[in-house]
């Protein structure tokens, strides 16, 4: 069956074609134009239509580097269906090294918006419109906020038996089940039958090169699972995720100085000693324990902290040294480079 004629921001895409569209946002005040960047390539054959995008939070770079080397992966030479790549999403919030819009408002809880909203909600109804509702699939791309980050892994509704063989198929330690959230890109997306994953990876305003090829690998994995692309070729072992149903951020106890005692990826159990905080003169104010056992999925990274601020993230699973396994297997299975993903 032919594929039909796709049209974005009023050009249309024919199947075999590749477009580089500026999708027009808005104006800035000195009237110049702000336009998204969108990417289309389109296989010959038939098959799905699958979205990347990034940049949604406009200081969480690691998407646009991982949606960069996809577009220049010699695996899309044989691409059936069609790729939309969207590397950036919040051109205002990236301009401004911010996760949000110059109205203060998340694009992430914006979604579906209006045409006659506010800043957000406009975004939000044109990215919806011209570029989601076209899709079969996605993949959405974020990292930790400033001065945190996040243990590769992938967040995503795992009691949809679909979503779960996408996010199986990415191939990071961690899935994390999570509840869609009103006014998410991921929530709409689910309203319009488009199955998404998000990808969790790296610090926000920091390329982290472990994060970024880890991305680029699971999106590939991503793409041959759905057929987008041909079987991998390849004899090493697929890395098998453990999933975590319950997750929660251990926060300061006190102000102060903060030593790390733990990082990310890191196996703790119930009690384990954290961190310490201590007073501008090195005295202990307090030491920081964990609540239950469980693998850490996101830290704070400066050490600096106010009483009752997040430092860290654990995610709780009935077997935690498989984690431990996954993720030293995913360190060993990405290359220095991209040349297993040609």
């Amino acid at each position: 069956m032919p594929q039909k004629t796709l049209t974005i921001a009023g050009v249309d895409i024919l199947p075999g074609e590749t477009q580089k569209i500026e999708l027009p946002v808005g104006r800035l005040y000195t009237d110049a134009a702000i336009s998204m960047p969108v990417y289309v390539k389109r296989g010959k054959r038939s098959g799905p239509v699958m979205l990347v995008s990034a940049a949604i939070h406009g200081d969480e770079l690691n998407g646009i580097e991982i949606i960069q080397r996809l577009i220049h992966s010699k695996a899309l030479n044989t691409l059936r269906g069609t790729l939309i790549a969207v590397p950036v999403v919040n051109v205002y919030g990236v301009i401004n090294h911010s996760r949000y819009l110059p109205d203060r408002r998340d694009l992430n809880r914006s979604f579906p918006g209006s045409k006659k909203g506010s800043l957000a909600a406009r975004m939000a109804n044109l990215f919806l419109e011209e570029i989601v509702s076209k899709c079969d699939y996605g993949i959405d791309f974020h990292t930790g906020a400033i001065h945190r980050s996040n243990l590769p892994q992938i967040r995503a509704n795992l009691d949809d038996e679909e979503t779960n063989a996408m996010a199986h198929a990415f191939g990071v330690p961690v899935l994390l089940n999570s509840n869609l959230r009103d006014g998410s890109l991921r929530q709409c997306a689910d309203d319009l039958g488009v199955t998404m994953l998000l990808y969790e990876a790296g610090e926000a305003l920091r390329y982290d090169e472990l994060s970024i090829r880890a991305g680029v690998r699971g999106t590939i994995n991503v793409m041959r699972h759905l057929g987008l692309l041909s079987k991998s070729r390849s004899r090493k072992q697929a890395i098998e995720p453990v999933t975590a149903r319950t997750s929660s951020w251990i926060r300061a106890t006190d102000s102060g100085f903060v030593q790390f005692h733990k990082e990310l990826g890191d196996h703790v159990q119930e009690g384990e000693r954290l961190a310490t905080i201590r007073d501008p003169y090195g005295d202990l104010l307090d030491i920081v324990n964990s609540r239950y056992e469980g693998i850490i999925i996101g830290k704070q990274n400066i050490p600096l902290v106010q009483e009752g601020e997040a430092m860290y993230h654990i995610a709780y699973f009935k077997q935690p040294d498989d984690v431990v396994e996954g993720i030293e297997q995913l360190q060993d299975l990405l290359p220095p480079d991209d040349t297993a993903l040609s």
